[in-house]
């Protein structure tokens, strides 16, 4: 079989073995490919392996021997799923191999914003310390997370695990959710979004990115936010209206948010949130403990090996 993987840098980066993948066929990787790149690498390929490069319609149409599509992440929304449906091509994800990384992440973005560890880091570095009359010292007001509540929306496997996590620390928690009566869980309070946005002190963002939910936290949903609570973004950037949050930042209408993905990314130099007060913002970096990407790539190959065999498992659309 002939297999391309069209971008697999941020994948392996050189701390793993792709040798499990190339016993399944004829494999050519690419650390990166641009759009106008995604034509010409995946012509002649039968399967197709993609984390962030999207593959149109068009690319479908075009790649006369493609079988198969494997998403390299869980979020496939950069697929055309219904045309590689249309042509009989087979599109799979990998759920549930960042669990544990994307909660821990967000976590360490909160304590970030209520700690400001790596703010009193630089200052004891620069010297403040060693002149400071007091054997303690604060810049700014630290937050004690006991007794608040975290609104979470989206209670899937990292929802969950957000709010295992807040539940040890001795935080409330309440939900947003599309399926409450399926997914009930001891310890959340399923609420409604406006609810969600009203009465917690921290709301993390874990939903899937849909048509209907581009751009939903807006300046009117964030205005009923507390002017204490803070945001968090781990799952999808195009959830949030950024000018709104810039400005909701800029006036202090909330305390901060904690970001690890963007509508662009990478963002351009002049992207709002860049400039934003109070506002925590890492690369996209979430999924990518190593413990994570090596469940992913063992998740990909077993993907594949299952469509080899003609009981594909993981397949989306």
């Amino acid at each position: 079989m002939r297999i391309v993987v069209l971008d697999g840098y941020t994948l392996n980066p050189g701390d793993l073995s792709w040798e499990p993948l190339r016993e399944l066929g004829e494999v050519r990787i690419y650390d990166r490919t641009f759009s106008t790149e995604t034509a010409n690498r995946i012509r002649g390929a039968e399967a197709v392996l993609t984390n962030k490069v999207a593959i149109s319609a068009e690319h479908i149409q075009q790649a006369d021997s493609l079988r198969y599509i494997g998403v390299m992440a869980t979020g496939y929304d950069m697929i055309d799923v219904a045309a590689a449906k249309a042509k009989g091509v087979v599109v799979t994800n990998v759920p549930d191999y960042s669990t544990a990384s994307v909660a821990q992440h967000c976590f360490a973005l909160l304590l970030e914003l209520t700690q400001h560890v790596g703010l009193h880091d630089r200052s004891v570095h620069q010297s403040d310390w060693s002149s400071c009359s007091d054997f303690s010292y604060q810049l700014c007001p630290l937050v004690e997370l006991q007794g608040l509540t975290m609104g979470i929306v989206g209670l899937g496997r990292i929802g969950k695990s957000v709010a295992r996590i807040a539940l040890a620390m001795g935080m409330q928690v309440i939900a947003v959710h599309t399926h409450p009566e399926r997914d009930r869980m001891e310890g959340v309070s399923f609420v409604d979004m406006l609810t969600c946005f009203t009465q917690a002190d921290v709301v993390s963002l874990h939903c899937p990115l849909t048509a209907s939910n581009v751009g939903f936290v807006n300046r009117e949903l964030l205005s009923h936010m507390k002017p204490t609570a803070f945001l968090i973004n781990t799952a999808r950037g195009k959830l949030i209206q950024e000018q709104d949050l810039a400005e909701a930042l800029q006036n202090g209408r909330i305390a901060g948010a904690g970001l690890d993905v963007l509508s662009i990314e990478p963002p351009p130099a002049d992207h709002p949130l860049l400039h934003a007060p109070r506002c925590i913002i890492t690369p996209h970096q979430a999924w990518a403990t190593q413990a994570a990407r090596k469940r992913l790539l063992y998740q990909i190959v077993e993907n594949l090996k299952a469509f080899l065999q003609g009981v594909p498992i993981h397949v989306v659309g």
